[in-house]
């Protein structure tokens, strides 16, 4: 390139667009990981409420004697709340690089696809709901079931699930940011696969099959604890 032109070069951005692909990708198939595990565990509420009480306890004795009580449980709260902040750091990042790389003037381009269009907006539904569902059934504060009880030393999540979305507001809220996370990962996942190269020219529609497959699990089974809460919480 000649002198009088070396100093136009683009600066590099740091890090580089691929580093935040991969940074999005995998916080997001650990969240993902997570979400599925918790549904399996709340899937307890609609076969024997006690052993979900049970399960609460049991996640504070993870590790003991080797780690302090509850510090399994605190190693893996750090942990998504890193993996949450790296999500949304990643992809508000990507976006306005996106957004300042785009010709001053030029025509928009359409999103590729319905869910492609709609992973912003249920992104920002799911940070809502992390929020909400802290305060609800975690914190117990501002958003609480007026029976929330904390731990006495007895648990009694089942209990708090029950009363909180036995409220016909809150379990719409939940039901709402369920089929914000279908969608989030009816997409997500593929495109996560994708971005760590872990897509062959003949594997996409595997990986788009397996983030239906968990979309689908997740939608259903804490659908049904939703729909299972507010039968059994509703005033007769």
């Amino acid at each position: 390139m000649p002198r009088a032109f070396a100093g136009l070069q683009a600066p590099e951005r740091r890090p580089p667009s691929w580093v935040l692909r991969s940074i999005l990708a995998l916080s997001g198939l650990v969240m993902a990981a997570f979400v599925l595990v918790h549904m399996l565990g709340n899937l307890k509420l609609l076969i024997d409420p006690e052993s979900m009480d049970a399960y609460a306890a049991w996640l504070r004795d993870v590790l003991v004697p080797l780690l302090p009580r509850e510090g399994a449980l605190w190693i893996a709260r750090i942990l998504l709340a890193s993996c949450l902040i790296a999500h949304a750091w990643s992809a508000l990042v990507l976006k306005a690089r996106a957004a300042a790389t785009r010709t001053r003037g030029a025509r928009r381009k359409r999103p590729t696809g319905i869910l492609a269009a709609l992973m912003l907006p249920s992104g920002l539904i799911l940070l809502a709901f992390i929020a909400v569902h802290l305060l609800d059934l975690t914190l117990g504060r501002i958003v609480q079931s007026e029976a929330f009880a904390p731990p006495d030393p007895q648990f009694h999540a089942a209990a708090n699930v029950i009363a909180s979305l036995a409220r016909p507001a809150m379990a719409a809220f939940y039901a709402l940011s369920l089929l914000a996370l279908a969608a989030h990962l009816l997409h997500g996942i593929g495109l996560a696969a994708k971005d760590l190269g872990a897509v062959s020219r003949g594997s996409f529609a595997l990986w788009r099959i397996v983030g239906v497959l968990v979309a689908a699990m997740i939608l259903l089974g804490d659908g049904a604890i939703v729909i299972a809460s507010l039968m059994t919480g509703a005033p007769a």
